[in-house]
């Protein structure tokens, strides 16, 4: 086993007790074990539990992926279970996709007031011309509302609407009406404090509740999906699409932002799924294509999936930084488990496994086409 692991390691660089920063250091000879059984389970278990460290753990990550060393070690047969347990269930319907509320964003506001800055915005910020995680959160807002062409007095449907942020932002910058949907109490009850005096309503329900956030039926002028689509699941997006079309006027633009794979697949990081985002579900780009068929025209589709890389790195440091006002609630395996899940994160854009997609989509097509408003 240990010689697996050794050979395969070697193979994008990486010795086991070498001296380079993304070597990794074996405290525990389990670990090898945990690897050749369980793969990325294993690798991220081991890890929390302090079996082997490693100094720059993104750099470690952006090497195994780069050269999908991870796919190697990874058992077909394993695949091909999660791939059929995604087939027979959905593994993202309302019951289940509560879980990642309670799970991952119901644990405490005060710990993503620190690791997220400012800008409460839990999602890829545009990096282009920022020099900070809150100007890059912000450029991203401004980008946002300006590929779809807001315009003062508008209403504007925000499903999955995190923190708020964004809904506080289009309704005091651009004069505009927000129903904002989410189904974290945590998040909801937050949103509702920073939009508060705004005409911003916040409703705590499922995406697919439409008689809960818009019981009159009357349709908005723009709908916008910012990181909510990593948790509907294959077998909902054609639901997601028809609801994004059904509350959207005929000349309403429509743009969704998520993180995307670079191929079709129905199964989520094992590791990932288990303890960071449980059910997640990253789409494709045909993925996302097929499923707004005869629905909408795709006009605009931007990557910048490498911004996530800089994002991610931005956190991992205001989350460290801030670890002394944090460890008496959340314990010593859990800064373990937060930093892996950072850096792994980090290292899997930095290798461009992952990207970063806003796609902008019309229902019946821009009529003489649609104009990039990217900054």
């Amino acid at each position: 086993m240990k010689a697996l692991v050794e050979e395969n390691l070697k193979a994008c660089g990486i010795n086991i007790n070498g001296d380079k920063p993304f070597d990794i250091q074996v405290h525990n000879d389990r670990f090898y074990k945990a690897i050749a059984f369980y793969h990325s389970l294993g690798a991220g278990d081991s890890y929390v539990k302090g079996m082997w460290d490693c100094k720059q753990l993104d750099e470690f990550f952006f090497r195994v992926l780069h050269k999908e060393i991870d796919a190697k070690l990874e058992s077909h047969w394993d695949n091909a279970l999660r791939s059929l347990r995604s087939a027979l269930f959905n593994l993202q319907n309302r019951k289940r996709s509560r879980q990642v509320a309670v799970q991952h964003y119901n644990i405490g506001n005060t710990l993503y007031e620190l690791m997220l800055g400012k800008s409460m915005s839990y999602t890829c910020g545009y990096w282009a011309n920022a020099k900070t995680l809150d100007q890059a959160q912000i450029d991203k807002f401004e980008m946002i509302c300006r590929k779809i062409d807001l315009q003062p007095g508008e209403r504007v449907l925000d499903l999955g609407c995190g923190f708020g942020t964004l809904s506080k932002y289009i309704a005091e910058k651009y004069e505009c009406s927000v129903v904002g949907v989410n189904i974290s109490e945590e998040q909801i009850k937050y949103a509702r404090k920073v939009c508060l005096g705004l005409p911003v309503e916040m409703v705590s329900c499922d995406f697919r509740d439409s008689q809960t956030y818009n019981p009159s039926g009357v349709k908005f002028d723009k709908v916008i999906s910012v990181g909510l689509c990593e948790h509907v699941g294959y077998k909902n997006y054609r639901t997601f699409m028809q609801i994004a079309h059904q509350h959207l006027k005929d000349d309403g633009l429509f743009l969704l932002h998520t993180i995307g794979r670079n191929t079709t697949s129905k199964i989520c990081d094992p590791w990932i799924s288990k303890y960071i985002f449980p059910n997640g579900m990253i789409p494709s780009l045909k993925m996302l294509s097929e499923a707004s068929e005869s629905l909408f025209v795709i006009e605009d589709v931007h990557n910048f999936g490498a911004f996530y890389d800089l994002t991610l790195m931005a956190w991992h440091e205001n989350f460290n930084a801030n670890w002394p006002k944090l460890k008496g609630e959340y314990g010593e395996e859990f800064r373990r488990m937060w930093n892996y899940y950072l850096l792994s994160c980090a290292g899997a854009f930095r290798s461009r496994t992952l990207q970063l997609l806003q796609l902008v989509l019309y229902p019946k097509g821009v009529m003489r086409g649609y104009k990039s408003l990217r900054p």
